[in-house]
Order: C-alpha cells, then sequence, then structure tokens
C-alpha cells in the first residue's frame, strides 16, 4: 500500500495481459493495437491488446519461435524459431507465404528493415554464430556477418543509419556498417545513408560494375570468407557473462546492452570509436533484455529475477521496479508512437505504460480553461479565438520539481489533478495534485487581471488523491495516514478536521456548491456537507474516475471505468450507461441557444465520440485516431486536449442528440422543424421514435414501403398505409410474387378500429374473405352487395355462404333451395312449411316420401320450441 511506503511508486499500468506459453519474442504493429507474440510452444499468436482477444494464430514452426517483427506498410510477419526457419507471413491472406533457409542452428531474433519499402531486408541473428541479411522479395540471402564465436543472441537495425548492432554469449557486443552492401544494392555510388544518414564509405569507392569474370570470382569469395559489403565498426567489451540483448537509441548515438553478468551498459558511440559509458546495476539474475524508451530519456529492462526496471539515463539510476510473483522475463518491445511498452514472461505477457497521459486539467471561469503541459501552467483562453483555433495559451506559471523521483520525466511524477477556485471571483487559486512520494498538492495563487502580475506558489502538502476547493478561502485534502478531510485556508494552515461519514474514503471529488464534497468509497460517491457534517445523497457507481457537474449546477455526470452515472444536485440517479471499451472524459454542453446547455454530455472513449442525455439515451457521434480529452462543448465543436496537452477542435455533428432531446422535452415543433431540415434518417431513428411512441414522425423518415406500411399503421395513419400496401402489391407484381394477405388483413383490422368501412370493405375483397365482407354488407345494409354475394357464393358453389347471404338477405326461398340442394330435406320442409311456402312443402314432402321417409311429426318438434320461445320470423337488422 502506497501509505506504508512514501516513496513507492503506484502499480504497474497495465493496459492488458495474456495467459500463454512462455512468450519469447514480441512486436507491436505500427498502427494498429494489436502485439504479436511468439511462443514457446511454436505458436505465433496475433492480439488486439485494446479488447483483449486473439485475433489469429500461426502454427507452423516445429519448436520454439524466439523472434517476430511486423513490416511497417505491409501485411507482413516475419517469424524465426529452433527449426532453423525464418518464415514470412501475410497475416491478411492468413497463411505462410514463404521459409528462407540458411541457418544452422536456432534463430533467435528476426527483424523488417525499418525502411523495408526501399531496402527489402530482413536481418537474423542465429546460435550458429553469424547474422544474416536476407532480401525477402527475391527471397535469397544477401550477406552472412561473421565474427562472434558464441550463440548470437540478439540483432537489429539502427532506426535511421546504415548500422547494425548484435550481442553474443561471446561477451561482446558489435556494431556491423551496412553502407557497402546498401551501395550495391542501390546500384553504385549513393553516398548518403538510407534516410539521409551520412555515414562514411566503408572501403573508399563503391564504383561501377566490375566485369563478368570478375563478378564470378567475387562471388566464391563470399562464400568463403564472407562478403565486405557489411564490416565490423566496433567490438564493445565490458560485460563479463554473455550478453542477451543490446539495443540503439532512436535518435542519440548511444547503445545499450543487457548481460547475464546482471549489469545494463550504457555505451556511447563517435565516427570512430565506442565506449562504455556507464554501468547500471540492481537486477538480481540474467538481465533478459533492454530498451530505451522512445519518448523519454529512460533505459527499460527486464530480467530472469522476475522484474521489470526503469534506469534514468542522464542520472544513471534505477527510478522504477515492477515485480511477478512466478514468472522470469524474457523480452521487451515498445510501441513506435504511443507510450506503450510490452513484456513477455513464463506465462504469457503484458502490455503497459509507464505514466499516465492524460493531461492535469480544470475549467477555469467562463471561457477558461487551467492546464499543464510539461512542466508549465497555462490558461487557455476560448474566447479569443481566431480563424479555426480554440483560442490562446497564457502561461500562468512554472511548476517546481519537489520529491526524488520528480527529477525524471515518463515514469508518473507530472501533476495528475488541476483543481480551479469558482467560488473566489477576485483572484486564481488553483492546487495542482501529483502522485509523487505518495501523493501531494502545491497551492497555485495569482491574478485574474494582470498575466505579468506575481505569482505566489511553494504552499505543499501530502494529501490523497485530488484536493478540492470548499469556498472562497478554504480547500479540502484528504490525509494519507487517517483519512481524515482536512480543512485548510489559502495560506495553508489547518482550521478543521472531519472524519468521513464511511471508512475506506479513498479521494475527494467537486462536490457541485460551496461546503460540499464528494467522497469516492469504493464503488460509491457520497455526496457530503462539511460545515453541518451531513450526507446529503449517495449513489453507487463501480470504479469512479471523475466528476463533472453541470454548468448550472443541476446535474452531475460521474466518469467510471466503463460507464457514465448522471444525477441530480442530490445525486438521485438519472440514467447509468455502459461501455465496452474505456471512457477518457467528459463534457457538458455550455451552447447558449439551443436548449442543449447542461442537458447534453459528450464524453470520448479511446476511439470515440459518444453522447449520453439525463432521459438514458446514447449515441456515437464520430470515431477519434487518438484518444483526446473533451473540455467544452459549444453547439457542433468540442474543445479538447491531445496527450502532449495541445488544444484541439474536433467538429461533432450532435443533431441526432438534440433531436432525442426536443423530443423529451416535447418541443414538438423543432423536433419537426429537424425532420424537414437535417440529415436525420436510418432505422435507428425509426425504431427509436417508433420506441418512443412517435411513429407520426417516423413516418416522415421513411420511403421504403413495409416499413413505412408498419409505422403508418401503428399511427393509425389509414391513407399512408393504404398508400403503401399499393406499393408492395405493385412491387410484388413486378417480381411475380403473390402479395401477402397479411398486409391488407392487419389494413382492414386497423380500419375496422376506426370505423373506416370502405377500406374494411376494400382489404376485405383484396384477401377474398367472403363472409366478413357479407357481414360487413348486412351491418351496413348494402342488400345490392348482398345479392352480388349471393350470386359469387353460388358461383364457388359454397353451400354455406349462400345459407348466410340468403340469411343476412332474408331471402326465405333461396333458404329452402339451399338446403333442398344439399340435401337437407327435412330442415327444407319445416323451413318452407314455417314460411308458408306451400308450394314448396309440398314438392319436399313428395320427395321425402319418395324416398322412403316421412313427413310426421317433423312440425311437432317445431310447435314445441315455438311455443316455448315465442318464435318470430328473421329479418335483416337495421343497418349501422
Amino acid at each position: 500500500d502506497s501509505d506504508s511506503a512514501p516513496n513507492k511508486l503506484p502499480a504497474m499500468l497495465t493496459k492488458f495481459e495474456s495467459k500463454s506459453a512462455r512468450v519469447k519474442g514480441l512486436a507491436f504493429h505500427p498502427v494498429r493495437p494489436w502485439v504479436c507474440a511468439s511462443l514457446h510452444n511454436g505458436a505465433i499468436q496475433l492480439w488486439d491488446y485494446r479488447v483483449g482477444t486473439v485475433i489469429d494464430r500461426f502454427e507452423e514452426h516445429e519448436g520454439p519461435v524466439r523472434g517476430v517483427d511486423f513490416h511497417l506498410h505491409e501485411p507482413l510477419i516475419v517469424s524465426g524459431g529452433d527449426d532453423y526457419k525464418i518464415k514470412v507471413w501475410d497475416y491478411k491472406l492468413r497463411r505462410c507465404l514463404f521459409t528462407l533457409l540458411g541457418h544452422l542452428d536456432y534463430i533467435r531474433t528476426v527483424q523488417f528493415h525499418p525502411n523495408a519499402t526501399q531496402f527489402p531486408w530482413i536481418l537474423s541473428a542465429s546460435d550458429d554464430q553469424t547474422l544474416r541479411l536476407w532480401d525477402f522479395q527475391k527471397r535469397s540471402c544477401l550477406s552472412v556477418l561473421t565474427g562472434h564465436n558464441h550463440y548470437v543472441m540478439c540483432a537489429s537495425f539502427h532506426p535511421s543509419e546504415d548500422l547494425i548492432v548484435s550481442a553474443s554469449l561471446d561477451q561482446t557486443v558489435r556494431v556491423w556498417d551496412t553502407t557497402g552492401l546498401r551501395k550495391k544494392q542501390m546500384g553504385g555510388g549513393m553516398d548518403a545513408g538510407f534516410g539521409g544518414a551520412g555515414m562514411s564509405s566503408v572501403n573508399g569507392s563503391s564504383g561501377g560494375r566490375s566485369g563478368t569474370g570478375n563478378s564470378a570470382a567475387l562471388n566464391v569469395q563470399a562464400e568463403l570468407f564472407g562478403t565486405n559489403d557489411v564490416v565490423v565498426k566496433y567490438v564493445l567489451e565490458g560485460h563479463d557473462r554473455g550478453v542477451n540483448w543490446a539495443s540503439f537509441h532512436p535518435t542519440l548515438p548511444l547503445l545499450a546492452s543487457a548481460a547475464d553478468d546482471r549489469q545494463v551498459k550504457l555505451w556511447r558511440m563517435s565516427e570512430t570509436k565506442a565506449w562504455e559509458v556507464d554501468t547500471l546495476r540492481g537486477h538480481a539474475n540474467n538481465v533478459s533484455c533492454c530498451l530505451f524508451h522512445p519518448k523519454h530519456e529512460l533505459v527499460v529492462s527486464n530480467s530472469e529475477d522476475r522484474s521489470i526496471r526503469v534506469w534514468d539515463v542522464s542520472k544513471r539510476v534505477g527510478v522504477q521496479t515492477f515485480r511477478r510473483e512466478g514468472d522470469r522475463f524474457w523480452i521487451l518491445a515498445a510501441h513506435r508512437t504511443q507510450n506503450l511498452l510490452a513484456a513477455g514472461h513464463d506465462s504469457g505477457m503484458i502490455v503497459f505504460k509507464l505514466e499516465r497521459e492524460r493531461p492535469a486539467s480544470s475549467p477555469g471561469p467562463t471561457n477558461k480553461l487551467y492546464y499543464v503541459r510539461g512542466r508549465e501552467l497555462f490558461c487557455h483562453d476560448y474566447s479569443r479565438a481566431t480563424g479555426g483555433g480554440s483560442g490562446i495559451d497564457v502561461p500562468i506559471a512554472s511548476l517546481r520539481r519537489v520529491g526524488q523521483q520528480a527529477q525524471t520525466d515518463g515514469i508518473g511524477s507530472a501533476p495528475r489533478f488541476l483543481s480551479y477556485n469558482q467560488h473566489n471571483p477576485s483572484e486564481g487559486n488553483i492546487l495542482v495534485c501529483s502522485e509523487v512520494d505518495g501523493g501531494c498538492y502545491e497551492l497555485i495563487t495569482f491574478s485574474l487581471t494582470n498575466s505579468s502580475g506575481s505569482v505566489t506558489d511553494g504552499k505543499r502538502g501530502s494529501c490523497l488523491g485530488p484536493a478540492v476547493f470548499l469556498g472562497r478561502n478554504r480547500f479540502a485534502v484528504l490525509d494519507r495516514q487517517q483519512r481524515q478531510i482536512v480543512v485548510k485556508n489559502l495560506n495553508n494552515e489547518t482550521t478543521k478536521r472531519v472524519q468521513p461519514p464511511v471508512p475506506n474514503v479513498d479521494a475527494l471529488l467537486e462536490g457541485g456548491a460551496s461546503g460540499r464534497l464528494l467522497l469516492r468509497a469504493e464503488d460509491r460517491a457520497i455526496l457530503f456537507e462539511v460545515q453541518s457534517r451531513r450526507v446529503l445523497g449517495e449513489i453507487t457507481a463501480p470504479k469512479i474516475k471523475n466528476v463533472i457537474w453541470s454548468p448550472d449546477g443541476s446535474k452531475v455526470a460521474i466518469l467510471c471505468k466503463y460507464g457514465v452515472v448522471i444525477a441530480d444536485r442530490q445525486l438521485e440517479q438519472l440514467c447509468s450507461i455502459s461501455d465496452t471499451v474505456r471512457i477518457k472524459s467528459g463534457a457538458w454542453d455550455v451552447s447558449p441557444t439551443g436548449g442543449t446547455s447542461s442537458e447534453l454530455f459528450i464524453y470520448t472513449t479511446l476511439h470515440h465520440v459518444k453522447y449520453c442525455l439525463p432521459s438514458g439515451d446514447t449515441g456515437t457521434i464520430r470515431t477519434l485516431d487518438n484518444p483526446l480529452y473533451a473540455m467544452r462543448v459549444v453547439k457542433d465543436q468540442l474543445f479538447c486536449l491531445d496527450r502532449e496537452a495541445r488544444s484541439r477542435v474536433v467538429e461533432i455533428d450532435t443533431t441526432e442528440a438534440r433531436f432525442k432531446l426536443a423530443l423529451a422535452n416535447k418541443r414538438y415543433g423543432q423536433v419537426m422543424h429537424m425532420v424537414r431540415h437535417s440529415r436525420l434518417c436510418g432505422r435507428v431513428i425509426v425504431a427509436y421514435l417508433q420506441s418512443k411512441g412517435f411513429p407520426e414522425v417516423a413516418l416522415h423518415f421513411v420511403r421504403e414501403p413495409r416499413t413505412r406500411f408498419r409505422l403508418a399503421l401503428a399511427c393509425g395513419n389509414i391513407e399512408a398505409a393504404m398508400e403503401s400496401a399499393f406499393a408492395l402489391e405493385q412491387q410484388a407484381a413486378a417480381e411475380g410474387k403473390e402479395t401477402g394477405r397479411d398486409i391488407w388483413g392487419e389494413l382492414g383490422s386497423e380500419a375496422l378500429r376506426q370505423g373506416n368501412h370502405q377500406v374494411v370493405e376494400m382489404s376485405y375483397q383484396r384477401t377474398k374473405d367472403f363472409d366478413r365482407l357479407s357481414f360487413l354488407y348486412m351491418l351496413t345494409g348494402d342488400t345490392e352487395k348482398l345479392r352480388k354475394m349471393l350470386k359469387i357464393s353460388n358461383m364457388r358453389n359454397d353451400i354455406m355462404g349462400r345459407y348466410h347471404n340468403a340469411l343476412f338477405l332474408g331471402d326465405a326461398a333461396e333458404r329452402v333451395a339451399v338446403l333442398e340442394e344439399s340435401g337437407n330435406l327435412p330442415l327444407a320442409y319445416v323451413s318452407a312449411t314455417m314460411h308458408g311456402l306451400d308450394e314448396a312443402a309440398e314438392r319436399i314432402k313428395v320427395a321425402i316420401e319418395t324416398n322412403g321417409g316421412t313427413v310426421e311429426g317433423l312440425m311437432d318438434k317445431v310447435g314445441e320450441a315455438s311455443t316455448r320461445t315465442g318464435g318470430c320470423l328473421l329479418q335483416p337488422p337495421t343497418p349501422i
């Protein structure tokens, strides 16, 4: 715990951890968030370290794969293994393209030339005591570099000059000059090194081509004695044991080497010689790998003693150590452009950073932002923006370095939190907090009107997490030891100590009004009034990182590692959203018009800008190439800071968010204006409107007939629905398909619900739903059409239909005829007798008797029934 050891640094900032067999080789992709790991079990894994998933596996090597590298521009990976093979893979085609054979023992490292488009070279180092250079386009060996007399453990190109460095168990590091080979490859006398770095030519001239006879002789000589294309420039001796690794500094003429004598050595090179500068001692076992940090003056090394160590190059001392429980480290890799490192160990690998990259910043009074870049405190004034810029930077003060580790950049000693005193209109007060020595703060006071006025600093103390202003002349810090809230005045004198209402509070955050604090305790945020010691509210939010109060103080956005919780000023939750990617920053809209101010919250993740409304609606606005930290949102502009603490303006389109907001606030005028005049469209909006119960608005967006039909039905717009139904019918006819009966059926039931009987009639006609159609005609009293229906059922030989239609029409003779024809003679007789159709009754009686039946007793049954119920004739009802 950081309390017990004040000088102990925060834990490693691990971005990704994988579990696998022992990792022997590592390489970062130059642009994608991928890391390639080669394993001791013969597999090569391609990981996405941002999402934490394996993208691909390549398994053709037999035995451990010790070296791996990405091509800078093409989708290629090179690998080298204990099977003496170098394989080149295409990760888009997901297969091995070819194998380079020639080494006679294990291959330790492989690397593409840093300028591989111009020089299609691969460099390999092997236990056969040689390095080899290969042309991967011609798939041939260019040169064999002999000179070491033990295993060559690693070899790498210089990032910009014609140099190669190699390390060997013969206890030496060798630097080789490839100028001769480059000139030979480029065909004659190009003198500048690639990238324009001039290295002296090796053997004077490498002029025109010699005759053919000569070249044959040269080839024999090359095979026997090695070529003079690549010559040894320096041999660095100084390690007492085998050297496992050596690497160039990206820009300075420096080398670092790591060896089995548990030392890391620094070497300097000149044009003519190289010498040892210093030895970095501290590892307790063989040092496996070392490299220069791409951005800071640091060397990072790792070892079989299960630790990673960070060394300050200028002071030549260790400044940081990370340990693992049971795993020895074997390999390190650094990302070319980002602040990321990777380390491979016995049971997998880790991708990590040495320090956080979020610039410390805080919104000041209106239109101002205070932030730290390097060791300077700046004020960024948005109101003084000129063409395309975001405003101007005014330097306020230089921050002094205090504390042991604050003297080294790049290991997390920079300011982490800034807090500006919003309660003091007369002067500027800023608290700068960092994590140096377990956590400390510094109070800086300056004039708001006179930018060249005096600045007072030097009021310091220790604290845990951010320090927060409570009022015009008070601020609060969290005591590291007792976890008490300590209130101080602007002279840095303690005026009060308050015990927090709950144990394990680990940070103080802004409370949104004077006298209030937000306390972070595990997965809760507690709104606390310091004076009265009352808890005003409490909310659950996991892994809270930061809180951002809306400009009017009515809402607060609590940023968590993987989500945002929005609450009101009493900390009652309004909504909570979660994301799969880490959330980086957020800002409330402050547009003066349009009704979005304090209602629209914009937040950024690693690669997206998203929005969130207090109603819980969210959406993605745009992608980002690199993480940006949102500071302020006005209209369609997002003002941010990048990781270099430079101010940036990003265009954003918040139409969708404004639309949803207008809908939620029932501002329908604005909604319809946006429907007609903005580029809103898409299924998502349509589905959203439908789910929120606004199908009639959605109808304005949609042209596709089936969706339009659904929406029109949902909002009961019969005309639009009919239009779409006809369109669908035509479409189906054109494609030679049947139109769905269901469409007209749905339309009919909706029309029926509305009492629109014309449309109901049409839909029944379309679906050939004769029974319902007849019933409809009866209800509407349309006897004309009922007679037609009778004819239709006649033509269709639909007995039941005929009977029903006759019944609806009140046509007794027809009913008797139907019963007679269908063979129900007794029923026909009863029916005819009841209705006084004597002729028909006689005829039927004869028919029954002819068939050996009798009519006696038939009418008795009817008689009994009629006396019981007072029977009456069926008449068609009065039409509706």
